[in-house]
């Protein structure tokens, strides 16, 4: 079985540009890993909810001084 990994670096971008770059990965796919960086508490926030609205798992991480996101589905 293949588990597909999809990343997402919106490190330094502001809302609403690294909820947009997240909802384009999520719209193409059915399930497995989306890996997304953000900078900034306000993108971990929608990102995260957008992710559970969409049916997704979300766990949330420091990663440096950015903030990792790990979708699963």
């Amino acid at each position: 079985m293949w588990v597909l990994v999809n990343e997402v670096d919106a490190r330094g971008l502001v809302c609403p540009e690294p909820v947009l770059r997240v909802k384009q990965v999520l719209d193409t796919i059915n399930g497995g890993t989306v890996k997304v960086l953000v900078s900034f508490a306000a993108a971990r926030e929608n990102v995260a909810r957008l992710a559970r609205n969409s049916g997704w798992d979300v766990e949330i991480s420091d990663f440096g001084e950015d903030i990792l996101l790990i979708l699963t589905k």
